[in-house]
């Protein structure tokens, strides 16, 4: 088992990629700390897991809110005794050309996308660096790589996250802390499939290998980074998108 004896949190483990993401690290013997905003969703997969041998440990949280935070990584380190991974997959999206967003839309994705992000690292590097050990997993976007129309606010956030992977990598490597980062193509979450047949074809067409991204493939980047497969790797950014831009 590639995760044998691993504590991960995984923020926004309750849905989409961050769901699959939890079944993969609970599989490789992983204990697995699902921090999600929605609570009922969170319940539901507690539920499922309640017979299990690695039953899941659900905090309801808010990421952009550091009191939420810490409440969430105490409550990992006080179950398990410690923290190994963390997979900063949370985000959400808002959606307006330039000239419509409003402040509003602007400020929430930030908040999320990007606050989120760090407030989640800082509250968890402590108890990494006094292990001497840690792997940080941070979701990027070939939006923030490429830009996107009408995603002024996402792409920002993104992007910055790259330049946090690459700043904290630097950091927290003397530490032994590996610092990654993904960056997903169109991938068929539920967010996706709502959008117009017309549109996912054109994705599809501009995609090298001329398909969409699964959650799957995403999941399966998270488990290498967070595995020992990638201890000589950090300051990275995985592309997982197709070959949607070469």
């Amino acid at each position: 088992m590639r995760l044998q004896n691993r504590v991960a949190i995984i923020t926004g483990g309750a849905s989409g990629i961050g769901l699959v993401a939890v079944k993969k690290f609970i599989d490789e013997g992983a204990a697995v700390v699902v921090a999600d905003f929605n609570e009922e969703a969170g319940k539901e997969l507690v539920a499922s897991y309640e017979q299990h041998e690695k039953p899941i440990l659900f905090v309801q949280t808010d990421t952009s809110k550091r009191q939420s935070v810490e409440a969430l990584v105490q409550k990992a380190v006080d179950t398990y005794g410690k923290i190994d991974i963390l997979v900063n997959n949370a985000g959400i999206t808002k959606d307006a050309m330039l000239h419509k967003m409003t402040e509003q839309q602007f400020d929430d994705v930030l908040n999320v996308n990007l606050k989120g992000v760090f407030n989640c690292t800082q509250a968890v590097i402590p108890h990494m660096i006094a292990q001497g050990y840690g792997k940080i997993i941070n979701t990027s976007s070939v939006s923030g790589v490429y830009g996107n129309v009408g995603q002024t606010n996402y792409a920002a956030t993104k992007a910055a996250l790259i330049g946090m992977t690459k700043t904290w990598a630097k950091e927290l490597g003397r530490k032994g802390i590996n610092v990654n980062a993904v960056a997903p193509g169109f991938t068929l979450t539920a967010m996706v499939q709502k959008m117009p047949e017309e549109i996912l074809t054109r994705m599809e067409s501009v995609t090298a290998l001329q398909r969409l991204g699964q959650p799957e493939d995403i999941a399966n980047a998270y488990l290498f980074l967070a595995s020992n497969e990638s201890d000589y790797i950090t300051g990275h950014v995985l592309h997982v998108d197709g070959g949607i831009m070469m």
